[in-house]
């Protein structure tokens, strides 16, 4: 009876043991960026990650400017379906959870903020700058019901989440707990993890406790398309490849049968589309960088001295500035003169000599070798009748008259070129002596 009681207990021992070391285990994730399409994909990962591997919660490191509400709707759904706790934590010291970035903190289980970060500023702003009066409280009052909903979920501050809305406030770490909008300051991941170890967390009808003092931190990265998507979601990236993709169809629809430069085009515009269907761009901003792509073409197929190409470079600057209309909610979003100015330099430089002087090569390939000898003039060395020799710039060349007889001395224009025959006409034409 002894030895079945130990071998019980050993075996409970053994069961719960296994148990603790499932539960010791924390999924990581890291959002360093715009909330965008990408993001919301790799938090739902995440969280499907998590709950895959039965983790104690997931811990998402938190650095945002803002970004699109609708994938901030997504991430918040995500979170709150998840069947794990969430746990966000604004980080590294001087980060900022700005704009979506409230939306996905208050949506948390729990709540953290590294010392010398800030949240706040989440009032909704249209992609393209211009919605009116009535449109913009519509949208406003949509977007603080949702924060109020999230606030009231997770039991924060309800009325500083509808004044981050309404009045863009914003709060630093230590105001952040205060104000109960969140729920510690940790000064690192560590002690976060050892802080929240024990918190009883409540998910859907049931509740669970975070054993997180001593478990282990898995990091689940973005793939390497998703990598490739959130990178060229920068407007600098968006911006470059745009400008890039028109050059290689461009240069393509020039030189057709390259290849290269079609495709890689093709492919750079595409990601630039995408990248500007998840930023505010401004309509003006992109007809005018259109317009100046069309004046340098222009500018190539009737040569004006250089008017058209000043206005092609005043319209790319313009537009460029434009082209990325940034708001409250979109402070992120804007396009560096850093990398303006040498693109608008880059550009003028391709239409005005590079493909320039494609075009002057395309025109001129065929004014060369016997070519250059059609409309000419010169001498008939011989009586040509039908066929001769005459001298042309210098050279012999065989002759064959289509105007009748030519003789001897005579001033002949060459007409037609057929391999090395000349079909030549006399100038002044003069009838050959009769016999």
């Amino acid at each position: 009876m002894g030895k079945l009681s130990e071998r019980l207990g050993l075996f409970m021992m053994l069961v719960l043991s296994g148990i603790s070391v499932g539960a010791q285990q924390v999924v990581r994730i890291a959002i360093n960026g715009s909330i965008n399409p990408v993001v919301a994909d790799y938090v739902k990962e995440g969280i499907a990650e998590a709950e895959l591997k039965k983790a104690s919660c997931l811990l998402i490191n938190l650095n945002t400017p803002g970004g699109l509400l609708t994938s901030t709707r997504s991430i918040v759904g995500s979170m709150m379906k998840s069947k794990v706790p969430v746990v966000v934590y604004v980080t590294p010291e001087g980060a900022h959870a700005g704009s979506a970035g409230v939306f996905i903190t208050l949506a948390a289980h729990v709540a953290a903020m590294a010392p010398g970060t800030n949240l706040g500023s989440a009032h909704p702003v249209s992609m393209n700058g211009g919605m009116d009066s009535i449109m913009g409280e519509k949208v406003t009052n949509d977007a603080a019901a949702f924060i109020r909903s999230i606030a009231e979920k997770r039991g924060r501050n309800i009325d500083w989440a509808e004044d981050a809305v309404r009045y863009s406030v914003s709060l630093a770490e230590t105001e952040a707990v205060k104000k109960n909008v969140v729920n510690l300051v940790a000064n690192n991941e560590k002690e976060l993890l050892q802080a929240i170890h024990g918190q009883v967390i409540t998910l859907e009808n049931r509740e669970v406790v975070l054993n997180t003092a001593t478990a282990t931190v898995e990091d689940v990265s973005m793939s390497w398309i998703q990598k490739i998507l959130n990178y060229v979601s920068d407007p600098n990236i968006a911006y470059v490849l745009m400008l890039l993709g028109i050059y290689g169809l461009i240069f393509e629809f020039y030189n057709p049968g390259i290849g290269l430069p079609g495709v890689v085009g093709g492919i750079s515009l595409i990601l630039a589309f995408y990248a500007m269907n998840t930023l505010p761009i401004n309509v003006a901003g992109l007809a005018l960088i259109i317009l100046a792509i069309v004046l340098f073409i222009l500018e190539l197929t009737t040569p004006t001295n250089g008017i058209l190409s000043i206005g092609a470079v005043v319209s790319l600057a313009l537009g460029s500035m434009m082209l990325i209309k940034p708001g409250t909610e979109f402070q992120w979003a804007k396009i560096s003169l850093g990398v303006i100015i040498p693109s608008i330099i880059i550009t003028a430089v391709f239409f005005l000599f590079i493909l320039g002087y494609g075009l002057k090569a395309q025109r001129n390939k065929n004014a060369s070798g016997v070519d250059t000898l059609l409309d000419e003039t010169g001498e008939a060395l011989s009586n040509i009748d039908p066929t001769g020799s005459v001298r042309i710039q210098g050279e012999i060349w065989k002759a064959e008259s289509v105007a009748g007889p030519i003789l001897k001395g005579a001033k002949i224009k060459v007409r037609q070129i057929k391999g090395l025959l000349l079909i030549i006409e006399p100038i002044i034409s003069k009838p050959l002596p009769s016999t």
